[in-house]
């Protein structure tokens, strides 16, 4: 298909989603695109008629030729066909959206979608970043784009926690309330809908804190859900000094360079033990007896692997030459997270076919959750241990502190995470040049170089911060179906929005600035990183439906 009919297809998909939204982000969850109708209905015909007639009269004719008179004519109406019917269909969509006249004007002016003050945070940010794209320079320090939007967003976060916990409790002091009524209904406007069922047990809870095992008292957890943004804006700021990224400042030496010099190599191995043993912590709450020896076990390996390639040391180890490649001990934990995602994908199989039970679809998402952690940390370079740890603290904090105790809806919080795994993808040192891309991960565990699994390897290291944002956002999602069973379903498609728009507005930018002098060193690779996490946006939200899916006896 030529330049213009991409474009059109990829403007038409787009249109389809946001004409979608209205019922997407409904109670049912359920998007009704009238396929059907369009391919029954006339107009359909006409445009089928009218095309092909075009068509044939264009390729049939002496001076004039298109690219489709190249292909067979068989694909070329078939293309026509899937064009007409995708028109006809938005059309008739935004048909459905115009108010008919007979309506009322009571029922028309009734209470909607109430826009709360992070509700114009997330989607001013959002569509700025957007727009930031049309300019070279904010492509180059994109970045930069990312930690204000994420600084910005732990701030608003702040106010609602104080919001919660002082104006709201003063208010209800005032008018007669006990201080045991201050956690009975939502806080924020766009949830008054969604009273919240009562508090899961901490077992029970996937995405339940560490310390919710110790007893904490409720004054206590008021002061940790105070202390939360704080403490995140305290880790990005640590992890942007980690890894200097972009393109004014990357030439400055950061704290990577510094850890791995041959002098701090013991500050590196002791911040690498630290690191894994609080990923250890946080990973394992959740996981079956055997799975928590596995993953304790793979960890333990993933030290052994960099010790074996010479970034980290053993406190019996007295030369920091390495042994061997560190072939046998990658391999070692290979076979831990293959048994953790058996597991797993075994408890979520039994959830989806045979019953309904919460229980073992939280544990299976977690077990799963849990080995793509193990495979990252192998994958992840010593230095760069530490983001790993840092990203499942704040996911673990914000789940416990914020997202549950302030009730936002799934919209939101998809936001959030999506926002946060943006950032965490820069914290890792990446960037809109090609050149940062770590090809040596596509070697780890392997003799010699072999096409298939270095691209999986090289593609899961470099999107590491968005896929581990995005299971966690699965496993939180999944424990609030008790409170909305649609959870899911509206963060499936806030998600596929939230990559789509960017993706089509700078694609069609891009057309536009095919001639821009920095076509090539700037705009070709930030496409290139476009179309890859798209791609890998797709297989999220192709696990997001089926997880979505009830087993035959509950829709029974």
């Amino acid at each position: 298909m030529n330049q213009p009919g991409r474009r059109r297809i990829t403007v038409w998909t787009l249109l389809l989603l946001l004409l979608a939204m209205p019922e997407a982000l409904s109670g049912c969850a359920v998007v009704d695109v009238p396929v059907g109708t369009a391919l029954g209905s006339l107009p359909f015909y006409l445009l089928c008629l009218l095309c092909g007639a075009l068509h044939v009269a264009l390729c049939t004719s002496a001076g004039s030729s298109c690219y489709f008179c190249a292909l067979p004519w068989a694909l070329v109406f078939a293309v026509i066909a899937c064009s007409a019917a995708l028109l006809c269909a938005l059309v008739a969509m935004a048909a459905r959206r115009l108010p008919p006249g007979s309506k009322s004007p009571t029922k028309s002016s009734s209470p909607g979608w109430e826009l709360s003050e992070l509700d114009v945070l997330l989607l001013a940010g959002t569509v700025g970043h957007t727009l930031s794209l049309g300019a070279s320079s904010f492509v180059e320090e994109e970045h930069q784009s990312w930690y204000f939007l994420l600084n910005t967003l732990c701030l608003a976060v702040f106010q609602d926690v104080c919001r919660k916990y002082f104006r709201e409790r003063r208010r209800r002091a005032s008018q007669g309330g006990g201080p045991d009524s201050e956690d009975d209904e939502p806080l924020l406007p766009s949830c008054k809908e969604n009273r919240p069922l009562p508090s899961i047990a901490p077992g029970d809870d996937p995405d339940s804190s560490p310390l919710a095992h110790l007893g904490v008292s409720r004054g206590s957890e008021k002061w940790l859900a105070l202390a939360t943004p704080p403490l995140t804006l305290a880790c990005c700021r640590l992890l942007r000094s980690l890894n200097q990224t972009g393109v004014q400042w990357a030439h400055l030496p950061d704290l990577s360079h510094w850890l791995n010099s041959g002098e701090h190599k013991v500050v590196l191995s002791l911040l690498s033990v630290a690191s894994l043993v609080l990923v250890f912590v946080l990973v394992q709450r959740r996981c079956s007896a055997v799975s928590k020896m596995a993953l304790a076990l793979g960890l333990l390996g993933v030290y052994s692997y960099r010790a074996a390639a010479g970034s980290v040391l053993f406190p019996w180890q007295h030369s920091s030459r390495a042994a061997s490649k560190g072939t046998v001990e990658a391999r070692f934990v290979y076979v831990f997270v293959l048994g953790i995602l058996f597991t797993g994908a075994k408890d979520l199989l039994r959830s989806q076919l045979v019953s309904a039970e919460a229980r073992l679809r939280s544990r299976g998402l977690w077990e799963v959750y849990s080995g793509v952690v193990l495979l990252v940390a192998l994958l992840l370079r010593a230095h760069n241990l530490p983001t790993l740890a840092a990203c499942l603290l704040v996911q673990s904090l914000m789940a416990q502190f914020i997202w549950k105790r302030l009730h936002y809806d799934a919209a939101q919080t998809t936001i959030m995470h999506y926002w946060f795994g943006q950032a965490f993808f820069y914290f890792q040192g990446n960037s809109n040049n090609i050149a940062t891309v770590d090809i040596s991960v596509g070697f780890v565990g392997l003799e010699s170089y072999v096409e298939a699994p270095a691209i999986f390897l090289t593609a899961l290291s470099t999107y590491a911060g968005p896929l581990l944002w995005a299971c966690h956002l699965v496993c939180y999602l999944s424990s609030e179906r008790d409170r909305s069973s649609v959870a899911l379903g509206h963060g499936c498609y806030c998600f596929a929005l939230l990559r789509s728009v960017p993706a089509v507005f700078y694609v069609l930018l891009v057309t536009v600035l095919r001639y821009h002098l920095f076509i090539w060193s700037v705009f070709s690779p930030k496409l290139l990183y476009e179309a890859m996490h798209t791609l890998v946006t797709a297989l999220i939200c192709i696990f997001f439906t089926f997880m979505d899916q009830s087993p035959p006896s509950s829709r029974a």
